[in-house]
């Protein structure tokens, strides 16, 4: 017994260790206040940051360039880098950035990140207005299949109904497919995301654009 115990606290001090060799290891160029967000070193360090570098102490770096920037795809990166930490300052976070964001991805995965710290009813009331929102994306963007692709992307809300299990997330879920499978074949299946968020391409640029002009030169038919 005392030979387990003291190879269990072995591995939990590796384990310790690790993590704080990895904390160690957070990029300085993303600790700086005035940095210019195009510069490639900065980028570099962002979209190659690891998870596991993110501590309680250098939290605070990555709230504050996504609250100051403008640049949509530096927010979306740190939204998947943080939603899924558990640090008790993100539920703040969280619920401003879901107040934020227009885009409903970009909604969802702050609501990833928030589901975490409140209960079902919230996030019910939350996806109440978000439906709502959905249904006259269907009205004003028929062919909105950039945004249903995110949506139902594995790290979205499929993930959001495999963890929690709300039938909130479920019937959400199931209007995002509904509103899919209403678009024209040509739109359809394209991309996806894996886990990690990343864009997964289905099938090459030249057919995507083949597949589409066929249809807008099919569609302008109609009216000759």
């Amino acid at each position: 017994m005392k030979w387990r115990t003291k190879t269990a606290t072995n591995k939990r001090l590796a384990a310790i260790f690790t993590r704080h060799t990895m904390t160690n290891n957070f990029p300085e160029i993303l600790t700086k206040e005035k940095i210019n967000e195009r510069h490639i070193d900065f980028r570099n360090a962002l979209f190659g940051l690891d998870k596991n570098s993110i501590s309680i102490e250098n939290l605070e770096y990555l709230t504050n360039i996504y609250n100051s920037t403008k640049q949509l795809d530096i927010r979306n990166k740190i939204l998947n880098l943080l939603y899924d930490l558990d640090f008790v300052t993100l539920k703040e976070f969280f619920s401003n950035a879901y107040k934020k964001e227009r885009y409903l991805d970009m909604k969802v995965y702050a609501l990833r990140g928030l589901s975490y710290f409140v209960g079902e009813k919230d996030i019910e009331n939350l996806l109440e207005k978000f439906n709502q929102t959905l249904a006259k994306r269907q009205e004003t963007t028929p062919y909105n299949y950039q945004e249903y692709e995110l949506l139902r992307g594995k790290n979205a809300l499929p993930y959001l109904v495999k963890k929690f299990g709300y039938k909130c997330f479920k019937e959400t879920l199931e209007q995002v497919n509904k509103q899919y499978n209403a678009m024209p074949e040509a739109f359809k299946g394209h991309f996806t995301t894996d886990e990690n968020g990343e864009i997964v391409s289905l099938r090459k640029p030249e057919e995507v654009k083949n597949m589409m002009d066929k249809f807008w030169e099919d569609d302008r038919k109609k009216y000759q």
